[in-house]
């Protein structure tokens, strides 16, 4: 129980004493006692209060002060504000501090635990423990030879309690070791030297059971007097040895029947089983004989590479339910059968992880009932992945497919870096070890739905089914990972490199030839490795309409374009559709002129793809921004009315870290202040590179420039992102603008985004605003500025001049 002071709070310091009411309140909420002055502070009168629940006069759950928030700062000694509920209705806030506290349910009362004196103990108490555990006392007097029982010592031989029956009748219900329990009990009398013996004993009705039976002296001056002890019944437990034996027992003959090598090891790797086929195998291949309660790791340590494998796999197991791959059970020098491992994680009775097992099982003996020549057809022979053709083949199966599904999928393709040097230094036999071992660690982190493979010398492929992009992109940025962390142990060196790769994404318009995806993939991975090795260049698969020649010819169009300063700009104005807001705000479009070869005029989505696969988006992006400056620079009359020109940036400028200190040189000696300026980033590549891209918005953001998201609301993250992440506009994706009018839902998603963007003090942009009622709606909602072909098309920058007005003293403008 405790009493509370309330005193209505004023946020000045004023000096007028307000008056204060005095509430009792109980554990359970209940008011127990209120003074006279709650009917001036609560409007209440203190019979109306006592007796009620204190949430009558509360405003929410949340001014409770017995909730833990309130609750801790009360007994620190520290004073609330609450909301409480007027008599009236009306609501207002009052200080809360506590004057009085009583022991109640809050505090526990003080208590001690002595030791029971054993004649004042109820019988009943007895009789119940002797039932609920399974056990009997007993006591015999040395010198009257009389012995006494407690009713559990009857229960345990099914006997009727208080049934006349001796000492030496008793021990007929011994199966065995009679003699042995009176000499024990002479021995005792004799030295007082007690004893626990366990007993088969057979019951009046003819019932076997385990029991314990213990004893020792009880002395009286010195000399035993008494002897007590007690009848443990441990049938249970002997049932429960005897079932675990004879599964053991059945555990070890099936194994034993079968030519799979079985093993199970526990969560530290040490050996709990193991069949003969697995411990003579495990001896050929490394030269140690295994024990069981062995440690695996310390019967590998001479061969490291092959225990840092084993241990992978084996924390793979531990981490997942069950899994299955191909591989040799060693990556030695000579030539070793190719096994299938079956993995499952053994739990215990609450869930945790006990341990696992694995069924290994010889792939050759299958492969030589009909398919060996199809096996080897389908796979590498060095490290056991599916080669190139069957690569091909699980890529026309997949896009098969996606005429009747709607997925993204991926295609990774792997180079490793300087590889030559390692035929140099160890020979072609340490390399392929390390590609075999290599192999399997890749194997064990691709997901059972995926196919590695490997395609020529050292150059892998990972097919990525039915993934989205940014996990797709999170698994090729693992893989180069686990690539560099891999070391591999040669004659006392460490043999370790890095990884290029290529990542294609595909769509739904993506070619149905395999061989033109695996021609982009390396396109990709080329890239990557001109661009300065041990990362990742991503890009969307070309069309099926786009060949390689429509390809290069893009690419030499480009490169025209960018070598000679040439390239086509737009721009498309934002529009206040909130409130009206003077100034040019504009959205800078690029386009690529024809050339001498070609007469077409190439538009974002024919060169974008084109400009990523072959590493120039991030020249396109400088070159863009660098003649937007040059040509604003030739408009001094537009630097007062330009209140914001945007630019979308490519996912290599994004990732660049020197594109902050690039805008800042570029903007050196402009009239423009950098605000007017704002760089566009995909919510995508957000998504993707969340740190990456708050690094980039501080930078840009000290230079003094400003950064929008642009196609938030494409994914669940964007709320989050609209909240946290540093940027100053977020743009919404087409998607929520195009069917607005006649979608409810999609209404509600959008004025959420657009609050949360508010209440984070950002401006909200709707773009593909191309009818009369999208932009009702947008206006309806709030949104500050809209952009579409409803408000303005684009247009060529050199349109953006400033109005011409002929005055008797000439011209102004223009």
């Amino acid at each position: 129980m405790k009493e509370f002071i309330i005193r209505r709070y004023r946020p000045d310091t004023s000096p007028t004493v307000e008056r204060s009411t005095v509430l009792r309140i109980d554990d359970e909420g209940r008011i127990l006692f209120a003074d006279h002055h709650a009917e001036a502070i609560l409007g209440y009168d203190s019979g109306d209060l006592e007796g009620q629940s204190v949430h009558r006069i509360l405003a929410s759950r949340e001014d409770d002060p017995f909730a833990p928030a309130n609750r801790h700062r009360i007994e620190r000694g520290q004073t609330v504000l609450v909301t409480f509920r007027h008599k009236e209705g009306f609501f207002y806030t009052a200080s809360l501090n506590l004057r009085l506290e009583m022991r109640d349910a809050d505090n526990a009362a003080s208590a001690t635990i002595a030791l029971s004196d054993t004649p004042g103990r109820d019988a009943r108490l007895l009789r119940s423990a002797e039932s609920a555990a399974g056990f009997g006392l007993w006591e015999l007097d040395t010198e009257t030879n009389q012995m006494t029982w407690s009713e559990g010592m009857f229960h345990l031989l099914e006997l009727r309690p208080g049934t006349g029956i001796t000492p030496e009748q008793a021990l007929f219900y011994c199966q065995t070791g009679q003699a042995r329990v009176r000499a024990l009990f002479r021995r005792c009398i004799r030295t007082g030297q007690g004893f626990s013996l366990d007993l088969d004993i057979l019951t009046s009705r003819q019932n076997p059971r385990r029991v314990s039976l213990s004893c020792r002296a009880l002395k009286a001056s010195g000399r035993t007097t008494r002897l007590g002890g007690t009848l443990v019944d441990k049938t249970a437990r002997m049932q429960l040895d005897r079932v675990r034996r004879q599964a053991d027992r059945i555990l070890s003959a099936i194994s034993s029947a079968s030519r799979d090598l079985v093993v199970a090891v526990d969560a530290a790797f040490n050996l709990t089983h193991f069949n003969s086929a697995w411990a003579t195998q495990f001896q050929e291949t490394f030269g140690v004989e295994p024990a069981l309660g062995a440690n695996l790791s310390r019967l590998l340590a001479s061969f490291p590479n092959e225990r840092r494998m084993m241990e992978r796999l084996w924390h793979r197991a531990f981490e997942r339910d069950s899994f299955v791959l191909e591989m040799p059970m060693a990556q030695q020098a000579r030539p070793l059968p190719v096994y299938e491992f079956h993995y499952q994680r053994l739990l215990g009775d609450l869930g945790e992880i006990t341990g696992a097992v694995h069924v290994a099982r010889p792939v050759e003996p299958r492969a030589n009932q009909g398919a060996s020549d199809d096996y080897r057809l389908r796979h590498d022979p060095v490290t056991g992945l599916m080669n190139r053709r069957e690569l091909v083949a699980r890529l026309l199966r997949t896009l098969e497919q996606k005429a009747h599904r709607a997925s993204c999928d991926s295609l990774l393709y792997l180079d490793l870096d300087n590889f030559e040097r390692f035929n140099e230094q160890a020979g072609s036999g340490t390399c392929d070890r390390y590609l075999r071992e290599l192999a399997g660690n890749l194997g064990i982190r691709v997901r059972q739905r995926d196919a590695l493979a490997r395609l020529a010398g050292d150059t892998f492929a990972l097919l990525i089914e039915n993934c989205p992009e940014p996990r797709a992109r999170a698994i090729a940025e693992e893989t180069l990972e686990l690539i560099g962390d891999f070391v591999f142990d040669w004659q006392g060196h460490k043999l370790s490199t890095t990884a290029s790769g290529g990542l294609l994404i595909m769509d739904q318009d993506v070619p149905t030839d395999p061989e033109q995806l695996l021609a982009q993939a390396a396109d990709l991975c080329h890239t990557a490795k001109t661009s300065g090795r041990n990362r990742v260049h991503t890009a969307r698969a070309l069309a099926r309409h786009t060949n390689d020649a429509v390809a290069n010819e893009r690419v030499a169009q480009m490169r025209e374009a960018l070598d000679s300063h040439n390239l086509i700009l737009e721009y498309q104005a934002m529009r206040p559709v909130a409130s009206p807001t003077w100034g040019d705000h504009i959205e800078i479009l690029c386009r690529i002129p024809a050339t001498s070869d070609t007469d077409e005029v190439l538009m974002p989505q024919d060169f974008l793809p084109i400009a990523e696969r072959f590493d120039l988006a991030k020249r396109l992006d400088r070159q863009v921004i660098r003649q937007t400056l040059e040509w604003l620079g030739r408009q001094p009359l537009l630097e007062p009315r330009l209140k914001y020109c945007g630019f979308n940036l490519s996912l290599a400028s994004v990732l660049d870290d020197t594109f902050a200190e690039f805008m800042a040189s570029a903007l050196s000696g402009s009239p423009f202040a950098p605000d007017c300026f704002c760089l566009e980033i995909r919510e995508a590549h957000a998504t993707q590179y969340p740190d990456d891209v708050a690094v980039l918005c501080d930078a840009l953001h000290k230079a003094g420039f400003r950064v929008a998201l642009d196609g938030a609301g494409a994914s669940v993250e964007s709320y989050s992102l609209a909240a946290r992440l540093p940027v100053d506009i977020i743009k919404l994706d087409r998607r929520m603008v195009q069917h607005l009018e006649d979608d409810p839902v999609q209404q509600v998603m959008l004025e959420a985004l657009h609050r949360i963007a508010e209440a984070a003090g950002k401006v909200t942009v709707a773009t593909f605003i191309e009818s009369d009622d999208a932009l009702r709606k947008v206006r309806t909602l709030g949104i500050h500025y809209g952009q579409g072909y409803r408000l303005c098309r684009p247009q060529p920058l050199a349109e953006l001049t400033p109005a011409a007005v002929d005055l008797a003293t000439g011209r102004i403008g223009g």
